[in-house]
């Protein structure tokens, strides 16, 4: 036997793969603050600007009175957009996106670009 034949190498405990116990997804938080498809639909009409409750549901064509303040509540409790109600009769209501809404932007920009592309 050669020397190199009885030399015991070592385990390299960097080439050993780690079992992670949890495996937290970012993308997946995501996909919980932005909801389903009615919010990309309302995302989509609020980043040209303010809009009413009653202009919402005319321009997200479909969706329910009770699914559009589901939706706007959601978005509302996760700091994506701000509800404004002013003291008239009857109340205007008007949504606004935060900046942390406005990051969706170029997000949903991107994947409607790649559904444009690859669908």
């Amino acid at each position: 036997m050669s020397t190199l034949e009885n030399e015991k190498v070592a385990p390299l405990s960097n080439y050993v793969p780690k079992v992670p116990k949890v495996i937290e997804c970012s993308i997946e938080r995501t996909l919980e603050v932005i909801g389903g498809k009615w919010a990309f639909l309302v995302l989509r009409e609020l980043f040209c600007g303010t809009k009413r409750f009653g202009e919402l549901q005319r321009q997200v064509t479909g969706i329910s009175p009770k699914s559009l303040t589901d939706i706007l509540r959601h978005l509302e409790d996760h700091g994506v957009l701000e509800r404004t109600a002013y003291p008239t009769v009857p109340v205007t209501v008007e949504y606004t996106l935060t900046p942390k809404g406005q990051d969706l932007h170029q997000i949903l920009k991107e994947m409607k670009l790649w559904s444009a592309k690859w669908t």
